[in-house]
């Protein structure tokens, strides 16, 4: 692919703790695509969710120490609210917001709507009557959903080709006034002018509700990659419980960043480091298509 002009990659971590093998194989990858194909690379914190103090810190530092560069400010999803609630205004504005009352238990034990998919919200309070939603307000606080308008959505990623999948009433606002997931993301890719979304496979299935979403916004459509993740022995995705998955558990078996960038490339067919010197051999035409099995080595802690 020719260098383009314009647009950005991007990787959009979780404070929520350290990075694993897996999330950096993924900063890794998105910054491979982004630089391969002149783009900016940008890094954004998804912290709408769950933050732990400090963990931020340790982000950075753990890519720069991988070898990852990255352009302008790093943004946090915090800080970002105004641009959400502007997205809800003109969608609600258009006809597309309604209130919600449902409890995830209810949600749980609702029969699902006529030839809805499975794990659809079954639109229990779209067409609540006026007296209805004035007493279901006196009870609880509404989360905000989006009225679709289709029932799925196809998308094209790179890897995938083209991927059909479920859209529903997604939440747009929570009950506890914070932005959902699924909002914020597409309101900041499109704001930071990001086109290119490299992100692991198991989120594949979630994005035709965010293209959905984009095209009622009016906003451009992006290329999506979704790579193979990461997995334990046991072919199961890869969580603390594993043992040496950190930067910071690996250094104590004496395995460096450098060494883990390496074993990272090496896992996507790609030689050693640095990144800039791989750029040239990045082809993602080459990129393996199944997961990568990480077997961590076994820490002498005594």
């Amino acid at each position: 692919m020719p260098p383009i002009d314009a647009g950005a990659g991007r990787f959009a971590p979780s404070p929520s703790g350290e990075l694993h093998v897996g999330n950096l194989r993924t900063a890794i990858l998105a910054w491979l695509f982004a630089r391969s194909t002149g783009r900016d690379f940008l890094l954004r914190i998804e912290d709408l969710d769950r933050a732990r103090a400090g963990a931020e810190d340790k982000v950075l530092e753990d890519l720069a120490a991988v070898g990852l560069t990255w352009d302008g400010n790093v943004l946090s999803q915090t800080d970002r609210f105004p641009l959400y609630r502007a997205a809800i205004t003109a969608l609600a504005d258009a006809g597309r917001v309604y209130e919600c009352f449902c409890t995830r238990r209810e949600i749980a034990e609702a029969p699902s709507a006529p030839h809805a998919p499975a794990g659809a919200y079954p639109g229990t309070c779209r067409n609540l009557s006026d007296a209805e939603r004035e007493r279901r307000r006196q009870e609880r606080p509404a989360a905000l959903r989006l009225r679709a308008g289709v029932t799925e959505y196809t998308v094209t990623d790179r890897l995938h080709g083209e991927y059909t999948g479920v859209v529903d009433d997604l939440v747009l606002l929570r009950n506890d006034g914070v932005p959902a997931y699924n909002l914020a993301v597409v309101v900041d890719d499109a704001e930071q002018g990001i086109d290119q979304v490299v992100r692991g496979d198991d989120l594949l299935s979630s994005t035709p509700r965010q293209a959905y979403l984009a095209s009622l916004l009016g906003l451009a459509p992006v290329e999506y990659v979704h790579v193979p993740l990461v997995l334990n022995t046991h072919h199961r995705r890869i969580a603390k419980r594993d043992g040496a998955i950190s930067l910071r558990t690996l250094a104590l078996a004496g395995i460096g960043p450098g060494t883990v960038r390496d074993m990272v490339l090496r896992s996507v067919g790609l030689p050693a480091g640095p990144l800039e010197q791989v750029l040239e051999a990045f082809s993602p035409g080459q990129l393996p298509t199944e997961p990568w099995i990480f077997e961590p080595p076994v820490l002498d802690l005594h």
